[in-house]
């Protein structure tokens, strides 16, 4: 049996921020993805109920195996009710499919195994075919639905931020995106790139001892920390105009712009730096290839496909910037090893006596050709 404090968040994404090691995370998040599994599993939580199907009944998603894997027990529960009757922070016990309250019975849900959901997984691959199709299908409807975003008529306003000939950073909270940050440090101390954050990946750019030049999402999973970090504040609206985030932007009394686009917040923050004159863009964190699409299960995903596609050959990744990169030495490390170097050399000139007779030789030769007395 599993004892925990519960934990309720109907958003992932937002929840991860606030669980600590032994909490039941209570979760509403249907096909769980990769990235949301990597998030509860580094948050430490020992349990994750379900209140939607955790396994896409479409694709093999992984974020069901990965919680398994690590450890984590996952129970499917039937409905959200434990939403109402459960107060945030509450002790549960978790036991098999069922979850308990002081003893009391509160939901008997399903639990998923490891082997079970392996086994799905395989089965699943099979039909990867289908999923693909409906990849195209929506891609294609992207293409007809959102060409100002893909035709390069996006209207934009003046930013703060000069991207014209510099490289661009766009960080995304994606899966291993921290890693990714970490491996770049040469690449970002010897080229010094603007640094653009997607709504929530601010606090990972922010916790990896660096700073955004530039904010862009609808503002609903960035920390207030990262809010007033000083970074330009870019509020992705939609195309009607609408803006939620900017309602929390003026609560918080910081200056901020707003694009009303199509797409997603990350379609946007590459378009920014491409029609701003980025040099290079390298994403962090971004869906790299057609598995992570399909992992993510969402319309969205063939939008961020498409916009890919039209940046082109300035868009690089970073797992492939940071193989290339060489760094280079710093000016204090070549300091470093050049007061060494002379320090070695005296202290071999001052413990043997011929080179001393040498250098004093030298010296007292310096000293009359430059009238020293």
């Amino acid at each position: 049996m599993l004892r925990g404090s519960a934990r309720l968040g109907r958003r992932t994404k937002l929840l991860t921020k606030h669980l600590r090691s032994g909490d039941v995370a209570i979760i509403e998040h249907s096909h769980l993805d990769r990235i949301s599994a990597e998030e509860i599993i580094a948050a430490g939580a020992c349990a994750v109920l379900n209140c939607k199907p955790s396994v896409s009944d479409r694709y093999p998603n992984m974020g069901p195996l990965l919680l398994t894997q690590a450890g984590i027990a996952l129970i499917d529960v039937p409905d959200d009710s434990l939403f109402s009757v459960l107060r945030d922070g509450e002790e549960v016990e978790v036991r098999g499919g069922e979850v308990r309250r002081g003893g009391k019975l509160l939901v008997r849900g399903r639990e998923l195994s490891a082997a079970e959901l392996r086994a799905q997984t395989t089965a699943r691959s099979e039909a990867i075919g289908d999923a693909l199709e409906r990849f195209a299908f929506n891609t294609i409807e992207h293409m007809r639905e959102e060409r100002e975003l893909l035709g390069g008529q996006l209207a934009l306003p003046l930013f703060a931020t000069d991207f014209r000939d510099h490289p661009a950073l766009v960080v995304v909270r994606g899966a291993g995106y921290l890693d990714d940050l970490r491996a770049l440090r040469p690449f970002i101390r010897d080229i010094h790139p603007v640094i653009v954050a997607v709504d929530g990946a601010a606090d990972g750019v922010l916790e990896a001892g660096l700073r955004p030049h530039m904010i862009v999402g609808d503002m609903d999973s960035a920390a207030d920390r990262a809010l007033r970090c000083g970074a330009e504040l870019v509020v992705h609206a939609y195309r009607d105009g609408r803006a939620p985030g900017r309602e929390r932007l003026e609560r918080l009394g910081v200056a901020h712009s707003v694009v009303p686009a199509p797409g997603t917040s990350q379609d946007v923050a590459m378009l920014i730096a491409a029609e701003k004159g980025a040099s290079l863009i390298v994403s962090v964190g971004s869906q790299l290839n057609l598995v992570e699409f399909l992992d993510r299960d969402r319309a969205g995903a063939s939008s961020t496909f498409l916009t890919r596609l039209r940046i082109g050959d300035i868009l690089v990744d970073a797992k492939g910037v940071s193989r290339l990169h060489r760094p280079q030495p710093s000016n204090n490390l070549l300091l470093v090893v050049v007061g060494v170097g002379l320090l070695a050399i005296a202290i071999v000139i001052w413990t043997t006596p011929g080179l001393h007779d040498v250098a004093q030789l030298v010296w007292l030769k310096i000293r009359t050709l430059f009238g020293i007395g």
